[in-house]
């Protein structure tokens, strides 16, 4: 697999924007095998894992007691987990919206694993390091068409987009809906940006339909959704 500028994700790295997330994508079409660090067995939860997984209780801002414990439990690095609950304290205030920060780390484990993919990290200063970057949306390998939109700011490429980041975003989702001089690399950045990204229809996940709704915005298929949902639950138990 060639790497340019970071790693190279194959087979569809699309999120949101109707296309398809790194792992999701993996698991639809089977092109690559990717093997998962952690203790968290992602497998459908209760009949077909479909359901809204229950809400993990919000973490204080400031208790670095509970993201280290938290941490532990779940298998889950520190930075990654603390961006999450982050971003669930700041939709909760900010925008009325009960995102969930284990709804995020769902999405965060199938996307990137964290940002962990193939030896990867989030550094202390939240990005991830090497960046993560998909293949050349470009109509091949079953992904969208998405010709260049940012002339290669984000993802390095003039003449298709990528999905980049550990939350896998186009440069165009980013765009729209990112913060000014936000960085999709970085964890904090991109967990904010996701929450707003889900929020966006209904104005929150706290019903079985809203959840269901938001999580296929990012990558409509039953086996994305199905994954998000079983590593949801199994961070709320964990935690």
């Amino acid at each position: 697999m060639a790497k340019r500028r970071g790693l190279v994700l194959a087979a569809g790295a699309v999120a949101l924007l109707g296309g398809v997330g790194a792992l999701g994508a993996l698991a639809v079409w089977g092109l690559v095998a990717l093997v998962a660090p952690g203790p968290v067995e992602v497998r459908p939860a209760g009949g077909t894992g479909a359901e809204r997984p229950a809400f993990a209780r919000p973490a204080e801002a400031g208790d670095e007691a509970w993201v280290a414990e938290a941490a532990r439990a779940t298998g889950m690095p520190e930075r990654a987990l603390a961006a999450y609950a982050d971003a669930d304290r700041w939709a909760r205030r900010e925008l009325g919206c009960a995102v969930g920060w284990n709804t995020l780390a769902g999405i965060g484990w199938v996307e990137s694993h964290h940002g962990t993919l193939q030896g990867g990290a989030i550094d202390a200063d939240g990005v991830a390091r090497p960046h993560i970057r998909g293949i050349p949306l470009d109509g091949t390998n079953e992904t969208l068409a998405i010709p260049d939109t940012d002339g290669g700011a984000l993802d390095g490429d003039t003449e298709w987009d990528r999905a980049v980041g550990p939350l896998q975003f186009i440069p165009e989702t980013w765009r729209i809906w990112a913060s000014a001089g936000a960085d999709p690399h970085n964890i904090d950045d991109a967990a904010r940006t996701a929450a707003r990204y889900l929020c966006r229809l209904d104005g929150t996940l706290d019903t079985e339909e809203a959840w269901i709704r938001a999580v296929r915005s990012y990558n409509d298929t039953l086996d994305y959704q199905q994954r998000v949902a079983a590593a949801a639950s199994r961070y709320a138990d964990a935690a």
